[in-house]
């Protein structure tokens, strides 16, 4: 399968523009890990591209990951691939047990949560951001409330990395692919403290 594959398959399910960032973001974060475990930084960076991509049209707890699973399965993506993208979701009871497995769950809810704080900065930009200040936001319950402190804190800590030094991994990730994200920052921000 090849990152073309991939892309074609999310854009084909996935018409929200922010889902589809959502999707670069978990897969800029995975690739930047596979490089750094030494692991397929194509078969990883597919997996964080294509992990949500049924979710537009079948949100729901029964029906996200596993009708994404069969349409995969159809279509002949490899289980390792599809284990994963099982296993990112805790309610389906596939126990993360691969690297890649447990990396997906890690970087999944800190990519939006990382983007969210990219937004409400005044320059909207990647840039901006730092771990210490995602951190921070994420004892505020009211910010970015639709995501799951305990998977960040959990992912990291199934993944064996220290929380801050994650969160900061994660940002320089994505911030490769600011551009495409909407989060390289507009032309009058104020400089980065």
């Amino acid at each position: 399968m090849t990152r073309e594959d991939a892309w074609g398959l999310l854009t084909e399910y996935t018409r929200s523009e922010s889902l589809r960032k959502h999707a670069l973001a978990v897969e800029a974060c995975l690739r930047a890990y596979a490089h750094k475990f030494g692991e397929d930084e194509n078969v990883w960076g597919i997996t964080g591209l294509i992990h949500d991509f049924d979710y537009e049209k079948f949100p729901t707890a029964e029906e996200h990951p596993y009708k994404g699973n069969e349409i995969l399965a159809e279509r002949g993506w490899p289980e390792e691939i599809r284990r994963a993208i099982m296993s990112h979701a805790e309610y389906t009871g596939v126990k993360r047990e691969s690297r890649l497995e447990k990396t997906l769950f890690a970087c999944d809810e800190l990519a939006g949560f990382i983007t969210a704080s990219a937004l409400v900065k005044p320059g909207k930009s990647l840039a901006e951001v730092e771990a210490k200040s995602v951190r921070k936001k994420m004892k505020d319950k009211a910010f970015a409330r639709s995501v799951n402190r305990d998977d960040i804190v959990n992912g990291a800590a199934e993944l064996g990395v220290d929380l801050e030094e994650h969160i900061a991994f994660c940002i320089e990730a994505m911030k490769g692919v600011a551009k495409e994200l909407g989060l390289e920052g507009t032309q009058n921000a104020p400089p980065s403290a």
